[in-house]
């Protein structure tokens, strides 16, 4: 029976025995090397590389495993954007046409063109009148009698004046109309013509031309001609009565 019994492990008993005499024997050395540490103060001591700890070998290889993985999928760390020596001096876009509007007048070329038709002489337009003075000028309204229609229609609107002509002396109706100077009135003042009051106005008045001449050729007109006022109306009747007698004179004369 005492045969069976199992015998203890004396290499298991050797080993455990042995592992706090190792320890021990490293906390000696460390004392042993502190206390024969017998440099000055002030001298340098000889730099040792000491040997990385399995810490600092498990961080940095840590980081490089991530670092490697971050750029397999487009991560890691931000890259920084090299400015070109190119991109520095290179002008912007604003620069760059003031530039060109700089260069512009030097580069146009200086054309001249002379002008295929030369206007030295000044075209004078004759209106017959060149030759007459005006010795009445007032501002109206000038109307026609239509006979078709059986209606005043209105001539237009201007200046009515009467025109003495320097060499014969005899005297004529004129009348333009504004702007476009459209001669709406044009005959002579012969004595046989007749001014009448138009009918409930004090400022108009109606008179036959037998020649009147506005439109071309001769033809028989009955005019109105409207004023702004009664006076206005009464300067035109002298003028014009003045006028008649002026020229039955001179009528005379020519038919002898």
């Amino acid at each position: 029976m005492a045969d069976n019994q199992p015998k203890p492990d004396l290499s298991a008993d050797q080993t455990a025995s042995s592992e706090p005499r190792v320890a021990e024997d490293e906390t000696k050395k460390v004392t042993t090397d502190v206390t024969e540490d017998t440099s000055k103060p002030g001298e340098d001591k000889p730099t040792e590389e000491k040997p990385a700890t399995y810490t600092e070998t498990a961080v940095n290889a840590a980081t490089t495993v991530k670092e490697n993985v971050f750029s397999m999928f487009g991560g890691g760390p931000k890259k920084e954007k090299k400015v070109e020596e190119d991109d520095v001096d290179e002008p912007s876009g604003s620069s760059k046409a003031k530039k060109a509007e700089e260069k512009a007048p030097e580069e146009e070329a200086d054309v001249h063109f002379e002008p295929v038709v030369r206007l030295t002489e000044k075209v004078e337009t004759k209106t017959n009148e060149e030759l007459e003075e005006q010795v009445f000028k007032m501002r109206a309204k000038l109307f026609k009698f239509d006979r078709e229609s059986r209606e005043w229609k209105e001539r237009g609107t201007g200046d009515v004046r009467l025109l003495k002509h320097k060499e014969n002396g005899k005297t004529r109706l004129v009348m333009r109309r504004d702007k476009t100077l459209k001669v709406c009135a044009n005959h002579y003042v012969v004595p046989d013509m007749k001014l009448s009051p138009n009918v409930g106005s004090d400022r108009s008045w109606v008179w036959n031309a037998a020649a009147d001449v506005s439109e071309g050729e001769p033809e028989a007109q009955t005019l109105a001609i409207r004023f702004a006022n009664s006076e206005n109306a009464n300067l035109f009747k002298e003028a014009f009565i003045k006028a008649q007698q002026e020229n039955e004179t001179l009528f005379n004369k020519s038919s002898e």
